[in-house]
């Protein structure tokens, strides 16, 4: 199997991360607006983006299983005997959030997090060392698009960088299903 090369976007959104800046890259899902989770300012710039209301929340990503245990507290280790068991990309909203902005997460103390098997994306938040916001590429009310064709000029031209991976895939994405896992274990289905 040949090796995607995508070196330079890596070293250009890494930049970009750094500097609280916005990114569009592509995920295990839709292609997305992402910036560092841990920085409040940055995450502003995308709800200003999207003219998104600041309540409501973002999803975050991580690169592994283990990397949820520094973004909340209270972590049921079941919820990964679940993931293992489904077939789409699955966003858990969890309980007790930590080290993240506070505008990422709900005004509860929740927040979602999804752990990428994308493989650009699992060496992005890899070499970043950080969990990186992932919310679709639309402005907040209009239709998700389904690859980068359907993404408009205006989420284009605001942000700081654009991954040139994958720009040419025509395959039509869904977003992610969202869940939350309860304390006695039963999950609740909120986006399929």
């Amino acid at each position: 199997m040949v090796k995607p090369d995508f070196q330079n976007d890596l070293k250009k959104c890494i930049e970009t991360l750094i500097q609280g800046g916005l990114i569009l890259y592509p995920t295990d899902t839709v292609w997305g607006i992402g910036c560092d989770a841990t920085n409040s300012s940055a995450v502003k710039k995308i709800f200003d983006l999207k003219k998104r209301a600041d309540s409501k929340s973002l999803i975050v990503l991580v690169a592994e299983e283990r990397d949820i245990l520094k973004c909340v507290t209270q972590l049921d280790l079941h919820v990964f005997d679940y993931l293992r068991t489904v077939q789409k990309p699955t966003t858990v909203i969890y309980e007790g959030a930590i080290g993240l902005a506070d505008n990422v997460m709900n005004a509860n103390g929740t927040v979602a997090i999804r752990v990428v098997k994308e493989i650009f994306c699992k060496q992005l938040i890899k070499q970043f060392l950080r969990p990186i916001v992932s919310t679709s590429a639309n402005v907040s009310n209009s239709t998700t698009p389904q690859n980068f064709a359907e993404i408009s000029a205006q989420i284009k031209q605001g942000v700081d960088y654009i991954v040139q991976y994958r720009q040419e895939e025509k395959t039509k994405h869904q977003p992610s299903s969202v869940i939350q896992f309860n304390k006695d274990g039963t999950i609740k289905m909120l986006r399929d």
